[in-house]
């Protein structure tokens, strides 16, 4: 097909779905990147380049996202305001015991499990604050440890299905079963970690080698608190199980989150408006009209062509395929966002049937691809808004030159141990 040969229409589609994208990540006027997204979905229909029942059928096809992106908002508000986080970052810095690499292990450590059993974005919205305050109170330069939030939050992101929003998007209906997630990316998984921990930790080495103080002013826990930290606890085993189960994923994450928030509201007899005005409600009007885009995509026949070529390369080298496939949307995901690259990857594996190998790639390619720049992710973007408003602010040159050693090498190592995984069991 030459570029003469393609209607005017599916050209007109191709280019408002890319200047809306480029204005989700840039922002021109700083007007918030729902607009633009909601925008661009609204402009395909007034200019009949789709159908708009077909655009309402493509919101509808969110609503797994939507409910998920919901309860995590919800359960992630509740940890910040009952002071979860402050607690749990002040006692990483008391068991540090005055050492800088002890208190970046422990941010660390603590960012891979809220990661894991939270989402991405609970990592990078709430967490971020909480370590940005114990960097200081120790007297500590801030950057690595705000790094570490950054970097993990996208590097631990497919340890399950519910560590980040986009796995949801990606397998869709071909969502794996907890055990068989588990066991297609354990060892990518680790790699994943264990790699960008190591690449962070020796790029920060300069900054770690100063001393900070040995302790810090405790926070007490509130009763609230606590609640709210079994109130996590449980949604994380009801995803879990739910997980395990193949059950719906966004119903049970926002029936888990409502039912741990109204729980705590109910003991501390307070209304629920402070709670819900600290959700960025906008997350779901983003995620809507970038799923109406893509959509417009579908509908000009540009996914059909890229599934045709997937299969061709699948059918020829099926491990290089997954490799080379799973690189190339890790450096999409730095162009137009790993969000709207999720979606358009998610409909290219499903008109091509892509076997599992090559879903497995795919999803490590759109969460972890993020960490080689400022704008790959939605988490990452909600991270520098979360920092910006703590006074502090990292460039985009600042990231690039973490990312750009750090993102390649862990995607190395976590592709690398996925196709050997593969090979070894399968």
């Amino acid at each position: 097909m030459t570029l003469t040969s393609i209607p005017p229409a599916h050209l007109a589609t191709w280019a408002i779905a890319t200047l809306a994208t480029a204005a989700v990540i840039l922002r021109p006027g700083r007007w918030p990147e729902a607009v633009w997204a909601v925008a661009g979905a609204l402009l395909l229909v007034a200019a009949q380049l789709l159908p708009w029942r077909v655009a309402l059928h493509a919101v509808g096809k969110g609503l797994d996202v939507y409910l998920f992106l919901t309860g995590m908002m919800l359960i992630s508000e509740l940890a910040r305001r009952e002071g979860l986080f402050d607690f749990l970052a002040a006692r990483a810095v008391h068991h540090a015991r005055g050492s800088a690499p002890r208190l970046f292990f422990g941010v660390y450590a603590i960012g891979v499990v809220v990661t894991v059993f939270m989402s991405n974005d609970a990592t990078a919205v709430v967490l971020t604050p909480a370590v940005y305050a114990a960097a200081r109170k120790a007297g500590a330069k801030p950057l690595p440890y705000l790094l570490a939030c950054a970097l993990i939050a996208n590097a631990a992101s497919f340890v399950l299905p519910i560590s980040n929003p986009a796995n949801l998007v990606i397998f869709g209906a071909h969502l794996p079963p907890l055990g068989t997630w588990i066991a297609q990316f354990a060892l990518a998984s680790v790699a994943s970690i264990v790699v960008t921990y190591a690449v962070l930790r020796w790029l920060q080495r300069d900054a770690l080698a100063a001393p900070i103080a040995r302790d810090i002013e405790q926070p007490v826990l509130s009763t609230g608190g606590r609640w709210a930290g079994w109130g996590i606890a449980i949604v994380a085993v009801v995803l879990v199980v739910t997980s395990a189960l193949d059950g719906p994923l966004g119903a049970m994450t926002l029936g888990a989150s409502a039912l741990a928030c109204i729980g705590v509201l109910l003991r501390e007899r307070s209304a629920p408006w402070a709670l819900l005005r600290g959700v960025s409600w906008s997350v779901l009007a983003l995620v809507a009209g970038l799923f109406v885009l893509v959509e417009g995509l579908v509908h000009s026949g540009l996914i059909p062509l890229l599934s045709h070529a997937l299969r061709n390369a699948a059918d020829a080298a099926p491990a290089g395929t997954a490799i080379g496939t799973g690189a190339l949307v890790a450096l999409l995901c730095n162009l137009m966002n790993n969000l709207p690259a999720g979606l358009i990857a998610g409909s290219v594996l499903a008109s091509a049937d892509a076997s599992p190998l090559i879903r497995s790639a795919v999803a490590i390619g759109i969460d972890l691809g993020p960490n080689l720049s400022l704008t790959g992710s939605l988490a990452t973007l909600l991270w520098l808004v979360a920092i910006r408003r703590e006074g502090e602010n990292v460039t985009a040159w600042q990231f690039l030159r973490v990312g750009v050693v750090a993102m390649p090498l862990a995607l190395a190592g976590a592709l690398g141990a996925l196709v050997l995984q593969h090979r070894l069991w399968g």
